[in-house]
């Protein structure tokens, strides 16, 4: 697990957001195997009417803080493991002075911070106390005194630091997490079963407990990204080059399980990411250096 963050980085459908609504920041070297991102608003401001956003599957899952500093109030919730793409809510009305952190996991390491298995997380949100209790506990007093994002990962490090549980590491889990990143997704799970050694009905088990998927729909989310990142990368990007590339059976049924995740086409997908980046940089400049 220590090095997957190194082969395989999944993105959003935006991934070049940086704005005063939404900037990323990257954990400590202790932490990089386990979470993507820190992400959020770089500090309190004054909502204002917004878009619905297009969110796809990035086979992570997300703990995020909600403050209302008009208010002194706060709400905090678990978004698990998704495998639809849909549009945020958006709002056509200004909003109290608040802000926004998140802590982004990478699906199979999630567990490792938790009090519960992952099992029935797909495609549902929760309250944050019902799968993270001791981390909302721990951080939620912070958010109120600290709100620059930069201070207020520091201080999620910490608490991570300290409830990360090492108890719950898998290295059968390790080894067939590994096997798909290495493969892009392009395994079956009988072959990945006998790559680990276990039975395909354990297999599925021990995907269901710790990363809320099984895997099959696992394969075929990181397969997705692997070609996202593609289509973000490259130049030119050519879906025929692609087929082979990530076990495709032709270029349609490459271009149908890309929509299928994306509700876009590659070429529209890319052009949203690029525009809509554009966009939100336009209407909410990040705070001078």
């Amino acid at each position: 697990m220590n090095h997957f963050y190194r082969l395989y980085r999944p993105a959003t459908a935006v991934p070049h957001r940086n704005d005063s609504t939404y900037t990323e920041i990257t954990p400590c070297s202790a932490l990089r195997p386990y979470i993507k991102c820190f992400w959020g608003s770089v500090g309190p401001s004054a909502g204002k009417a917004t878009a619905g956003e297009l969110i796809i599957p990035d086979t992570c899952m997300d703990i995020i803080f909600e403050v209302n500093h008009s208010q002194n109030s706060m709400k905090s919730r678990f978004v698990g493991i998704n495998n639809e793409a849909f549009i945020s809510a958006g709002s056509t009305e200004e909003k109290d002075t608040s802000s926004t952190f998140g802590i982004r996991f990478f699906a199979w390491s999630a567990a490792m911070f938790s009090q519960d298995s992952m099992n029935g997380v797909k495609n549902k949100v929760f309250d944050a106390q019902y799968h993270y209790e001791a981390i909302k506990t721990a951080l939620e007093p912070i958010l109120y005194e600290i709100t620059d994002i930069h201070a207020r990962a520091r201080e999620a490090e910490k608490i991570l630091l300290r409830r990360l549980d090492s108890g719950r590491y898998k290295p059968v889990l390790d080894a067939a997490i590994g096997a798909l990143l290495v493969r892009k997704g392009n395994i079956r799970t009988t072959s990945l079963a006998d790559e680990v050694f276990l039975s395909t009905r354990q297999l599925e088990r021990l995907f269901a407990d710790y990363t809320g998927v099984s895997p099959k729909q696992l394969s075929s989310l990181i397969r997705y990204q692997y070609l996202w990142h593609d289509i973000l990368t490259e130049d030119s990007f050519h879906p025929a080059n692609a087929v082979h590339k990530y076990g495709y059976t032709d270029q349609s049924h490459l271009l149908h399980d890309f929509k299928r995740y994306h509700t876009l086409l590659p070429a529209q997908a890319k052009d949203y990411a690029l525009k809509k980046a554009d966009i939100l940089r336009e209407s909410n400049p990040p705070p001078q250096e």
